[in-house]
């Protein structure tokens, strides 16, 4: 045992009652004071051997506990102001037991997404006063203006009021029409989690990922029919199996090309891909796939390789150009691109990225991604200005570690 452990382990043995009798003193409960010392204590595994033992290991703990717990506290209050912001919105209208959907917040998304909305209008309230994303990170999600988005969600409410759509929760005949709103907003709330936006949260936010997880898991079990529901599932299987790779030890970002494959969840892995299996036998009987299935059957070309070296991209080329067809966006332009520079060369695929430059100037992964192609074809000062744009944009602090390291190494 290294002296780390070994401190660690003392630390556990000597803090452990004492941390958890004064948390509960804070808190007032026992099950947040337990939860937020379990995870200092696994805050100091990871950090203690990297940053070395601090001077006061159990100041240090207490500290890390007591902010683990402001956040848990903090998150389970502003969940219940958005449950309660929603029920305001929607009217006063007693809420009906339905057995349809059991889960209190997945039947509050169906609630909002109502379909008398505009789609987009439906997903950014929803993941305003549910998902609790804030404005700004939800304007990043949509490549829009904070005060574009803050309008947007600001004229939903004032739609609500003057239709008067009542807060009436659905039944299992509304469900279909919903659906999609419902599988958009838990796709967004994903991403945020899988890459956040903001500098002032973790750079991975697990809870959001889990969460969206879970929901997902809900409504596949409420329509089990639904290929969609099936493909999004497998897409977060798959993305979440790779997220402990994702973050190196110094907290900086690890591209799909320097990541640990051994560190990957072979579980989660195994299980996207059963669910992927079971679209393509759907499809080969004419069911056309819609843009989950094709975004989970791009992860599951990624997660059957064994390096990145034998990534099939003539596949994953084929499945982006079957996602265009299906959403023609500049973003999956943008990711079609990458793929085409390992097939063509980057200097094809920065051709098709200048064209996106309109539509995805102010969006930092656009910046990103070309000064990678312009470091590959030797044009150092131009992938420099490249990436300082990008470093401007971003902030997700893991990223910006991984973008102004890649800068800093050109010549």
């Amino acid at each position: 045992m290294s002296d780390v452990e070994g401190a660690i382990s003392q630390a556990y043995r000597d803090e452990w009652a004492r941390l958890v009798a004064g948390l509960t003193r804070r808190f007032g409960n026992l099950d947040l004071a337990e939860e937020a010392a379990a995870e200092a204590f696994a805050t100091a595994v990871t950090r203690w051997p990297v940053d070395g033992l601090p001077p006061n290991p159990g100041a240090w703990l207490t500290t890390t506990a007591t902010r683990k717990g402001i956040d848990r506290l903090r998150r389970e209050s502003q969940r219940d102001s958005k449950h309660e912001e929603a029920r305001m919105v929607f009217g006063h209208a007693p809420t009906e037991s339905i057995c349809a959907i059991d889960d209190d917040r997945l039947r509050l998304l169906f609630t909002c997404c109502h379909p008398a909305l505009a789609m987009e209008n439906r997903v950014a309230l929803t993941l305003r006063m549910i998902g609790g994303l804030t404005v700004p990170e939800i304007a990043h999600a949509f490549l829009v203006p904070e005060n574009t988005m803050g309008q947007r969600i600001t004229r939903a409410k004032a739609k609500i009021k003057a239709a008067r759509i009542p807060y009436r929760m659905p039944s299992k005949a509304d469900l279909p029409d919903r659906v999609a709103g419902v599988l958009a907003v838990l796709f967004l709330i994903f991403n945020e989690g899988y890459l956040a936006t903001s500098p002032e949260s973790s750079p991975v936010r697990a809870d959001l990922t889990a969460e969206a997880i879970r929901l997902t898991r809900l409504i596949r079990q409420l329509i089990p029919e639904s290929g969609e529901v099936a493909g999004l599932l497998a897409f977060m299987l798959l993305t979440e199996a790779r997220r402990t790779a994702r973050i190196s030890e110094h907290g900086e970002l690890v591209p799909l090309d320097e990541q640990d494959r051994a560190a990957w969840e072979p579980e989660l892995i195994a299980e996207g891909h059963q669910l992927v299996r079971e679209r393509l036998i759907a499809a080969a009987a004419g069911e056309a796939p819609g843009r989950y299935q094709i975004l989970a059957a791009i992860g599951a070309v990624h997660t059957s390789a064994r390096d990145f070296r034998e990534t099939d991209w003539s596949q994953i080329l084929a499945l982006y150009d079957q996602l265009a067809n299906a959403d023609p966006s500049p973003i999956i332009a943008l990711n079609r691109a990458i793929a085409v520079a390992e097939i063509d060369g980057p200097a094809v695929a920065l051709t098709t990225v200048d064209r996106l430059e309109k539509a995805l100037n102010g969006y930092h992964a656009f910046h990103a991604t070309r000064a990678d192609l312009l470091r590959r074809l030797g044009r150092n000062q131009d992938a420099r200005a490249a990436y300082d744009t990008a470093l401007d944009l971003a902030g997700n602090t893991a990223e910006t570690a991984h973008l102004a390291r890649r800068r800093d190494r050109l010549r």
